[in-house]
């Protein structure tokens, strides 16, 4: 399978954009039980970053991404671009709290 071109920008470099061929998107969570063992681990936290927290971030962008990808192949697609990243804190019913992680942009054909 070719290597698809992800972009932030509405365009992909002097790559000229063929079709438009829809919008695509991917989403990771983040449980509840994450946070806890996070902040549980105060020996993990130096100079107010938790390492262990923001390995957690960098995987559910990695898997929103991937997902994202895999859905603009399945369409065809040999590029995303306007690709954009959202956070968002989701309270549940139990009184936790849980992260998502969404991907969202536009699947084109390149040149």
């Amino acid at each position: 399978m070719a290597e698809i071109v992800i972009s932030t920008t509405p365009h992909a470099g002097e790559r000229r954009v063929k079709r438009i061929l829809g919008l695509v998107s991917g989403d990771a969570i983040l449980g509840a039980n994450i946070f806890r063992d996070l902040f549980a681990s105060v020996r993990d936290i130096v100079g107010g970053r938790s390492a262990s927290y923001e390995r957690e971030l960098r995987q559910a962008k990695q898997l929103a991404l991937e997902e994202m990808t895999q859905q603009a192949q399945e369409l065809g697609a040999n590029g995303v671009i306007g690709v954009d990243l959202d956070y968002e804190n989701i309270q549940i019913s139990n009184g936790g709290n849980m992260l998502m992680v969404s991907a969202s942009g536009t699947a084109v054909l390149l040149e």
